[in-house]
């Protein structure tokens, strides 16, 4: 039987802000921003792309509350109820999305190919190390997919540390995964490159956003931060910023050229932690009074956005462009035809997601309370 809740809506909240950084980095890739004409605009969509990064570390945090309060309530933790959840939350949408474009590439020529070697490696979470030793895939839209695949890993691990090792498992794990994340860093800084690097889909690299939310998880005790709203947007402008000095000055991004140095590259990715880190504090233990109800709901849809936004960017800015050129024409704002695609895109993304949410992934969900110890928002 399920025992005490567990539930954040400010945590879905920044979820959705999550999506928000990856869905303006994402829009670049087909309909790129003018980096000399709008170097802000441009910079600020660059560094989105962190939002990635901060799934993570909300993802550890929270799986590392919820085991850690079962374990003190029961004595232990069912790893294969957890093995469960995990399965019922993430594999359904993940693999009716997964080999729905394996078909659709085998129906059309428009969205690429998925080779049986990516068909497997997708099948069995290891995405995104295909990804870091072949580079992006010829179809655009399964792309965001590695990322799920670094998560599933972290799931695969997480409850056997607890089971076998406790807080005190899970801290040894977390400071070696840092480590470990670290002397990758400097390993790719060794060897800079103008073209595709493998930095940014490597698990060892992301790990260390999974080690740091489960020891603020361990560290934290229950407290959070009694800030004013004027401290909060400060702490959430401050962890924009550490992103910004991460990209501009220290040269680290995602699949951008990997030219920084080896104190640039320490130093940008420390930066980029520290902006997750702000960002997560920044919203958590904010009142529900200052919450936008829709924002959280549109946090707690978030796994479907994500999974969905890059291929209605695809059917807007590629599949249909002339219908995009078109309709911009006949409103008279031509000069204005990206960001009409931005909104359509958005629009049309957060409709498909709300129902994937309400009419396929909500039975999946029902079925996993069933296997729920800790409640949680789900």
């Amino acid at each position: 039987m399920p025992g005490k809740r567990y539930y954040k809506p400010e945590l879905d909240l920044l979820r959705f802000c999550a999506f928000l950084f990856v869905f303006f980095t994402h829009r670049m890739d087909l309909a790129p921003i003018d980096p000399v004409k709008y170097y802000w605009p441009y910079h600020i969509s660059l560094v989105g792309v962190f939002g990635v990064p901060l799934f993570f570390f909300l993802s550890a945090f929270l799986i590392t509350e919820l085991l850690t309060q079962e374990q003190e309530l029961y004595g232990r933790v069912s790893v294969k109820s957890f093995y469960i959840r995990r399965i019922l939350r993430i594999w359904p949408l993940y693999f009716i999305f997964f080999f729905g474009m394996v078909l659709v590439t085998h129906l059309s020529d428009q969205f690429g190919t998925i080779s049986p070697k990516t068909q497997l490696a997708f099948s069995l979470f290891s995405g995104n190390w295909y990804i870091t030793f072949n580079n992006w895939l010829p179809s655009y839209p399964i792309n965001p997919l590695w990322s799920i695949s670094v998560e599933e890993q972290l799931y695969i691990l997480i409850p056997l540390i607890i089971y076998f090792g406790g807080k005190r498992g899970l801290k040894i794990f977390s400071f070696i995964a840092i480590l470990v994340a670290y002397l990758t860093i400097i390993y790719y800084a060794r060897q800079p490159t103008n073209g595709f690097s493998g930095e940014w889909t490597n698990s060892f690299v992301q790990f260390q956003f999974f080690a740091a939310g489960i020891l603020l998880a361990i560290y934290l005790k229950n407290w959070q931060p009694n800030w004013t709203i004027t401290v909060r947007l400060i702490a959430f402008i401050g962890g924009v910023v550490s992103w910004l000095i991460a990209s501009i000055v220290c040269k680290v991004h995602a699949d951008a050229p990997h030219l920084s140095t080896i104190p640039e590259a320490i130093t940008g990715w420390i930066l980029i932690l520290s902006g997750v880190i702000l960002l997560f504090l920044s919203l958590y233990g904010t009142s529900v009074k200052y919450l936008p109800t829709p924002l959280v709901y549109l946090g707690r849809i978030s796994y479907g956005l994500y999974v969905f936004h890059i291929t209605i960017f695809y059917l807007v800015y590629h599949i249909f462009e002339g219908k995009l050129d078109a309709f911009s024409k006949l409103i008279g704002m031509q000069e204005w035809k990206n960001e009409i695609g931005f909104l359509i895109a958005f629009i049309i993304t957060v409709m498909i997601a709300t129902l994937s949410y309400n009419f396929f992934e909500k039975p999946f969900l029902k079925l996993k309370r069933r296997f729920t110890i800790i409640l949680s928002r789900d």
